[in-house]
C-alpha cells in the first residue's frame, strides 16, 4: 500500500493527466462534429460535384458522417472514461483511438497517392457530360450547368471546349456561361468570336491574380 505521502504526489500528477486528456478529447469530440458537417454539408451542396465522379465517390458524404458519428460517440466516451477513471475503460480507449489514427493515416496516405486519379477522373467525367450535353433534364446536364453558373467558369479548360461538342453545332454555348443573362442573346452563343465577350473566362482570373500577387510582392519589398 503507498503511504500518505506518495499518495499526495500523485494526485496533482492525475488531475494534471485528467485535465489534459479531457482537452484532447473535447478537441477530438469536436472534430467529429466538423466530420459530420462537413459531411452533411457535402451530402447537400456538393451532390452535383460528385455526380460528375465514380459512383463510389457519391458515398464520400456519408463516410464522412459514419466517421463524425464514431468520432463524436468515442470522444464522448474519452470523456466518461476519463471523469470515471475507470483503468479499464482508458484502456479500451486508447486501443479505439490507435485504431481510429491508423485509419485515418492510411486514408491520408491513399488520397494523397490518388490524387491525380481523382482530378484527372472528374475532367475526364466533366469532358463526356459536354460532348452529351443537352438541355433536357439530364442529371450530367444540370451538374454542368450548376458547376458553370456556380463557379463562373465555362468548359473544362475554357469556353472553347463547347466548339467541339455537337451542342454547339445546334445551339452554341450553353447560356450558363454567361455573365450576364440579360446580355446573351443566342445569336453572340453561336458566335465563338462574339461569344467569348459574353462568357466567363478563366485566363481573366489568372492575370488579376498574378498582378495583385505581383503588386502585393512589391509592397513587401518597399517596407523593407
Amino acid at each position: 500500500m503507498a503511504s500518505p505521502s506518495r499518495r499526495l504526489q500523485t494526485k496533482p500528477v492525475i488531475t494534471c493527466l485528467k485535465s489534459v486528456l479531457l482537452t484532447y478529447t473535447f478537441v477530438f469530440w469536436v472534430s467529429g462534429i466538423v466530420l459530420l458537417a462537413v459531411g452533411i454539408w457535402g451530402r447537400v451542396s456538393l451532390a452535383v460535384y460528385f455526380s460528375l465522379l465514380d459512383e463510389k465517390a457519391t458515398n464520400v458524404p456519408f463516410v464522412l458522417v459514419g466517421a463524425g458519428t464514431v468520432v463524436v460517440l468515442l470522444g464522448t466516451f474519452g470523456c466518461f472514461a476519463t471523469c470515471r477513471g475507470s483503468t479499464w475503460m482508458l484502456k479500451l480507449y486508447a486501443m479505439l483511438l490507435s485504431l481510429i489514427f491508423l485509419i485515418v493515416l492510411v486514408a491520408a496516405i491513399v488520397g494523397f497517392v490518388f490524387r491525380h486519379e481523382i482530378k484527372t477522373n472528374f475532367e475526364s467525367n466533366l469532358n463526356l457530360a459536354l460532348k452529351n450535353y443537352n438541355v433536357t433534364a439530364d442529371r450530367h446536364s444540370e451538374a454542368v450547368d450548376t458547376i458553370q453558373s456556380t463557379l463562373h467558369c465555362c468548359g473544362v479548360q475554357n469556353y472553347s471546349d463547347w466548339e467541339r461538342t455537337e451542342y454547339f453545332s445546334q445551339r452554341g454555348i450553353p447560356r450558363s456561361c454567361c455573365k450576364n443573362q440579360n446580355d446573351c442573346s443566342e445569336e453572340d452563343l453561336k458566335d465563338p468570336n462574339k461569344a467569348k465577350l459574353k462568357v466567363f473566362v478563366d485566363l481573366i482570373g489568372i492575370v488579376l491574380s498574378c498582378c495583385l500577387s505581383r503588386y502585393i510582392t512589391n509592397n513587401q519589398y518597399e517596407m523593407v
